[in-house]
Formats: structure tokens, C-alpha cells, sequence
């Protein structure tokens, strides 16, 4: 099994749905909001969107939380926003075997869930520039995409369906 990496904007539930994996295919789970620097916590909670420069060193650190599971053979459930495709390069440096588990919801479903949350430095302001960043997994990707619409357990079920289709696991 390889690292997995839950993806997908601001309120699609990457960390419930992280957790949940990582119990059921008993993997360590890692929270990549976790490993933000705090100016990027600032400039978000302030309503101001990240751009590249604010990324680069984020995901570098995440590459390198990957980097360390895959040598280890210890594999990890990650959370990462990964939006666009060369974040998801840049994630992959660290385990060229990395699959994504992209969560994905209309703004309709997202927007009041973003709402509702307590303790998150996100705010539902950032959706839509969060949605127009969003760049789909393209078909040499490994990864399955899952409608985060139905109940948490259905999403986390739905998601362990893909992943096992996707690396050849069974049960």
C-alpha cells in the first residue's frame, strides 16, 4: 500500500475522511494543515488566499513528511489541499507511488459546511478562489475521485472501494 493523500478544497471533509482511512487500512494519519507556517495561517485566516511562493515551502515539508514514510516502508495518510497538478508533482517527489483521494463537492455542499466548522483558520471567503484554482486529477494520476454529497461513512467507504481498485488490493 502506498502513502495516500486527501485532496480537495476548503470544506470536503479531508481530515474526517484522512482519519477514517487511516484507521480502516491502520496507517498513521498526518494533517498537513498541521505543517502550515504560521504566516500562511495568518494570511488565510485574514481571508487572503495563498499563492505558489506561499505553498512552496509547505509542500515541500509535506514532500518530505512523504519522502520519509516511503523509505521507511511505513506508509501515511496525508491531507493536503494539493489544488493543481504541480503541487501533486511536487508531493510526488517525495513517493512517486502516492495516491490521491480527491474529495469533491459542489460550492452548494461546501459553502455551509465551511460555515459550521469551529476551529478553522479557513474562511468560507476562500471557496470560490479555492474552486477556481482547482485543477482535476488528469488520467496519469493514480488516484480516485469521490463525491463528498453523502454521509461521511458512505465517502470513507466509497474512498477505501477506490483506493483498493486503484493499487490492486483486495477486502
Amino acid at each position: 500500500m502506498p502513502s495516500l493523500v486527501v485532496m480537495g478544497v476548503s470544506g470536503t471533509g479531508k481530515s474526517s475522511v484522512g482519519r477514517g482511512l487511516a484507521t480502516a487500512l491502520h496507517l498513521d494519519f498526518v494533517e498537513g494543515d498541521d505543517h502550515h507556517p504560521r504566516a500562511n495561517i495568518e494570511k488565510m485566516t485574514a481571508g487572503i488566499p495563498l499563492d505558489d511562493d506561499d505553498r512552496r515551502p509547505w509542500l515541500e515539508e509535506l514532500a518530505g513528511v512523504l519522502a520519509a514514510a516511503a523509505s521507511a516502508s511505513k506508509p501515511v495518510v496525508l491531507t493536503c489541499s494539493a489544488l493543481k497538478r504541480s503541487y501533486r508533482d511536487q508531493l510526488r517527489r517525495g513517493a512517486p507511488e502516492l495516491v490521491f483521494v480527491h474529495l469533491s463537492g459542489t460550492r452548494e455542499v461546501l459553502l455551509p459546511r465551511m460555515a459550521g466548522r469551529e476551529r478553522h483558520f479557513m474562511p468560507t471567503e476562500l471557496l470560490d478562489s479555492q474552486l477556481a484554482t482547482l485543477e482535476p486529477l488528469d488520467p496519469d494520476e493514480r488516484g480516485v475521485v469521490v463525491d463528498v454529497a453523502p454521509p461521511l461513512e458512505d465517502v470513507i467507504a466509497a474512498a477505501l472501494d477506490g483506493i483498493r481498485r486503484e493499487t490492486g488490493q483486495s477486502g
